[in-house]
């Protein structure tokens, strides 16, 4: 949206929820850092400050996202949440039904519509066998803050993914009890190598050399890094970190202290549930422990299709047909952004497109 005000080209933002940020605001736990150098994670046109860290905290972040809303003027129509949305040929725009304040039903017509409501519109939540025998709490990483309130408490973390293995360390730090399912097999690797971020050297390694080479330098490194991580039930992926996101979207963990804890046997490493007990999980290779809490960090899902209609734009796992860098453009004036499953660094992309293509049109037929 800060390209297109660049450009001059009329623009409204429809936001469900009553603030900028609120996934960063209301659903992300307090230590919380960026994974990826701040240079990797600008929006467009605004550059973080020079005085933030490499990593920026979730404060830091949240900051920079208003102060890009300030920059551009940006001024969401809050409390909006779009029901449904379809092209109406009559008139040759979108049509998009959102419900207001104190549930309003408001229309609004536009000749392009973008969809950036992106991968985390909703969080994804297993059903388990036996879930409402388990006497402990069950709650999701988005209302998870820290482990100060499990102190103490035998918590089992669903989803080895950066976020659960964050929250395993995080558990740890406040003296409670953590275990982690890993279900599939997952690359770690470290944040650092070499003294430079792992994904700063992995871009730049592939501007020389092919992406399978570049995969076999990163797990070498790893290894002599990390050690063989399989010993600790954390079995590698056949395809390499780089290949496997890229054909995927699965993205490897980079370790910020979890791994030595899994290694001293502070976090203990279960495979799949099975089903739920009242005091406990029974895992599928048969055994079964007693938990106080457990946590899914099972991480969120795209919710496009369950209001943009009649467009074959999306899959029905709510993602563009077209694998990136080409999904950001539909038919009839529909984009996306936010769906690349590449983070900010994706989204920029499409966003620049998106701005670039909708000002050749405004500049041919409004000026």
């Amino acid at each position: 949206m800060g390209h297109l005000k660049e450009k001059g080209v009329p623009s409204l933002i429809l936001e469900r929820a009553s603030c900028t940020a609120a996934l960063w605001r209301t659903k992300t736990y307090d230590r919380l850092q960026l994974h990826l150098p701040k240079r990797f994670c600008e929006l467009p046109l605004l550059p973080f400050p020079d005085h933030f860290p490499t990593y920026p905290s979730k404060e830091q972040f949240i900051a920079y996202l208003d102060d890009y809303a300030s920059r551009f003027r940006l001024a969401p129509a809050f409390n909006r949440t779009v029901v449904g949305a379809e092209f109406d040929g009559s008139v040759q725009a979108w049509r998009v039904k959102a419900a207001g304040p104190k549930g309003h039903r408001e229309e609004y017509i536009s000749k392009w519509l973008i969809v950036a409501s992106g991968e985390n519109a909703e969080e994804h939540v297993p059903v388990f066998e036996g879930s409402g025998e388990f006497a402990g709490k069950i709650i999701h990483t988005s209302s998870y803050k820290s482990g100060e309130a499990f102190k103490g408490k035998s918590v089992l973390v669903v989803g080895c993914g950066n976020s659960g293995m964050e929250v395993c360390l995080d558990l740890c730090n406040y003296d409670a009890k953590p275990s982690i399912v890993v279900r599939d097999s997952v690359h770690v690797l470290p944040k650092e190598m070499l003294g430079r971020s792992t994904f700063g050297l992995s871009m730049w390694l592939l501007k020389w050399l092919p992406i399978s080479l570049v995969d076999q330098f990163l797990l070498l490194v790893s290894h002599l890094m990390l050690g063989n991580t399989a010993k600790y039930g954390l079995l590698r992926p056949k395809l390499g970190p780089l290949q496997l996101k890229n054909l995927t979207g699965k993205t490897p963990v980079l370790d910020v202290g979890t791994l030595p804890k899994i290694r001293k046997g502070d976090i203990k490493v279960y495979s799949g549930i099975k089903r739920l007990r009242c005091d406990g999980v029974e895992f599928v290779d048969g055994k079964v422990e007693s938990f106080d809490a457990i946590i899914l960090a099972t991480g969120y899902r795209s919710n496009a299709l369950t209001w943009l209609k009649g467009t074959d734009m999306f899959h029905r796992d709510g993602y563009p047909s077209k694998p990136y860098p080409e999904g950001w453009k539909g038919k009839q004036g529909l984009y996306a952004v936010g769906f690349t499953r590449r983070g900010l660094l994706g989204a920029s992309h499409d966003a620049r497109k998106i701005t670039e293509d909708i000002e050749k049109q405004w500049k041919a037929n409004y000026n």
